[in-house]
């Protein structure tokens, strides 16, 4: 009998916080229609970084780039969606998988790929590749190699703001995989007790490595990661950067509001392997044609466009180019700027 009642009193714990977690603040059902310039703007955007990751894929195989690289393709909307809810002054961390993070919050597409090449005018000086690159000017801190590692530094950037009550937020981006770290459930307590102004972006791209979601998580709702927390959560088509946008203004008002933390889960998906050295045999060729055919975040965009005639092909095609352009100065720039003077092993170390 005790034992039955404390099951009762456990279930209705359970949904009572539940539904704190799942509260009004969930993304709309419906995404809320662009401008015309929203459209143009979120369509170059993610053209810009699809087609950089396509060169920098490119220059990895000529050798030109060495050590990991991990690309974005297909995960574009998440990025961008994000970044167009955002007030200046608020900041970004993220993962390994950060060309198109960096691209996104407006750092120059030359500083980028002449870091992926380990050139002087990187972003790192050279020094970062792929993985390790930051501009305190952007607000951007950082791509992190160690896994789950920038969500208590994500966390530990809203407490900045917190003190010096700024109104800032940080977005604190991580995948499914590093989801499961126990390091994001301390800064989930600490950010939730401390009300601290942080929005916890999960890019779940189905795939951690090459573990699928279904193989890892015992809790495939990543929305609901922070009940037991009491942090509100949603999940987001992030193939959709109407959607995305929409529930980043929710997150980030939250946040900004003395709220507290809140989480985002967005459903994505990337087409290349986990990285450039990953052949992805874990997963068939027909899934990924079926997400880029039906789900891919730029086509909807330019569908979208074409359909309600915001633009014409001809504009569109106009854009790709000026993108191509870019993006080819860019790599030309990274294939001839200079290495860093032996002497940069000793700058910028902590002895």
């Amino acid at each position: 009998m005790m034992a039955t009642r404390k099951k009762r009193l456990s279930e209705v714990h359970f949904m009572a916080t539940a539904a704190r977690a799942k509260n009004d603040k969930s993304a709309p059902a419906k995404p809320t229609p662009l401008t015309k310039d929203q459209e143009l703007f979120a369509f170059r955007e993610m053209l810009l970084i699809r087609r950089f990751e396509e060169k920098a894929g490119q220059l990895y195989g000529m050798g030109l780039i060495g050590g990991f690289c991990h690309l974005y393709i297909g995960q574009e909307a998440v990025v961008v969606g994000m970044q167009m809810a955002m007030k200046q002054g608020d900041q970004m961390i993220t993962g390994y998988r950060d060309h198109g993070h960096m691209l996104a919050c407006g750092i120059d597409p030359k500083g980028v790929m002449a870091e992926l090449t380990g050139r002087r005018g990187g972003l790192s000086k050279g020094k970062g590749g792929s993985m390790h690159m930051f501009s305190k000017e952007k607000h951007f801190y950082g791509g992190h190699g160690i896994v789950g590692a920038q969500v208590s530094l994500g966390t530990g950037l809203a407490f900045a703001n917190a003190y010096r009550k700024n109104g800032s937020v940080s977005m604190a981006y991580f995948g499914d995989g590093a989801a499961n770290q126990g390091q994001v459930y301390e800064s989930f307590n600490i950010a939730e007790l401390w009300k601290l102004p942080v929005v916890y972006v999960i890019e779940n791209n189905r795939y951690a490595m090459g573990t699928a979601v279904t193989r890892a998580s015992a809790q495939q709702d990543f929305s609901r990661r922070g009940i037991s927390f009491n942090i509100p959560g949603a999940q987001v088509d992030g193939m959709d950067v109407r959607a995305v946008k929409d529930a980043a203004e929710l997150a980030l008002a939250w946040a900004r509001e003395g709220k507290g933390p809140y989480i985002l889960e967005m459903q994505t998906y990337r087409y290349r392997g986990h990285s450039m050295s990953d052949p992805a045999k874990y997963r068939t060729k027909e899934e990924v044609q079926k997400m880029r055919e039906e789900h891919d975040p730029i086509e909807q965009v330019r569908a979208r466009m074409i359909r309600e005639k915001v633009a014409t092909e001809d504009e569109l095609r106009e854009i790709d180019q000026k993108v191509r352009a870019i993006v080819n100065e860019s790599a030309e720039f990274a294939s001839h700027d200079p290495e860093p003077d032996a002497s940069e092993l000793w700058t910028d170390i902590l002895a």
